[in-house]
């Protein structure tokens, strides 16, 4: 809950006084209201190369603003507010973004995992909704407070990063080792990347990327599936989807909610 709370709050600050020296990338500043030029590329990624100008688009035969430049993972020229037209915003946009679909993805997991071996038999009485109210090894203040401080250095050092790329960096510095460009929101080396996915050529770097971000999207819109299923059914999503595969025609999101 902790967690949920504090990164929900975190991610709704408003940026718009960060130093320009924190930005990599070029910015055209102008009145406000205008249109920023910026080079998302170097200011918010150092690794990954824009795709070229006929990538995918959200809209078909669309013009994606000139702040979207096809160099974040996932961008699709899809930001009809002009949200990320502040670059201040765009770069904070992303990491936010990076975050929360890593979040939602542990969560889905959380979810589907433990129903599933519940199903199995391998646990009892697993009810995700209900997880909150279920005793633990300590009581719920201990618990809370001892997440409230680890999850605090976590969040802390990230935000450290996020200020300035690479101050955290925990990768050993041995001799004749040329160790991994800091990117924020990528912190790699031996610990997060043993596999070395993340280094070599930019191309091979921003389809995994991409990769990961559209399956965090997925997990977001997921997980609040999960809670309206939750709210409205009072069942689990696996048992949701057994009961829409038996019965697809009654058993849907239409008789969800005119059943209550």
């Amino acid at each position: 809950m902790a967690l949920a709370v504090a990164s929900a709050a975190i991610s709704r600050l408003p940026f718009r006084e960060i130093h320009g020296k924190w930005l990599a990338g070029k910015v055209t500043r102008g009145m406000v209201g205008q249109a920023f030029r910026v080079n998302a590329a170097k200011g918010v990624s150092s690794i990954c190369e824009p795709l070229p100008p006929d990538r995918p688009l959200w809209f078909p035969g669309s013009s994606p603003p000139e702040w979207l430049d096809g160099s974040l993972p996932g961008d699709f020229g899809f930001d009809p507010l002009g949200l990320g037209s502040d670059p201040e915003l765009l770069r904070w946009f992303a990491q936010a973004e990076l975050i929360h679909s890593r979040w939602a993805m542990l969560a889905v997991a959380g979810i589907l995992i433990p129903e599933w071996l519940e199903s199995v038999g391998f646990i009892d009485s697993f009810n995700w909704f209900d997880a909150g109210s279920q005793e633990y090894f300590a009581d719920p203040l201990t618990l809370f407070i001892v997440q409230l401080a680890l999850m605090g250095w976590v969040e802390g050092r990230r935000w450290a990063d996020y200020i300035k790329p690479g101050c955290v960096d925990i990768e050993p510095k041995l001799p004749h080792k040329e160790n991994p460009k800091p990117d924020v929101g990528y912190p790699g080396g031996l610990w997060f990347d043993p596999m070395m996915w993340g280094r070599g050529s930019p191309e091979p770097v921003m389809v995994l990327r991409t990769k990961e971000i559209k399956n965090g999207r997925l997990a977001m819109l997921a997980f609040v599936g999960f809670c309206f299923q939750a709210i409205y059914t009072g069942e689990e999503p696996l048992e949701n989807l057994k009961a829409h595969v038996a019965n697809p025609g009654h058993c849907n999101i239409f008789t969800a909610f005119s059943s209550h």
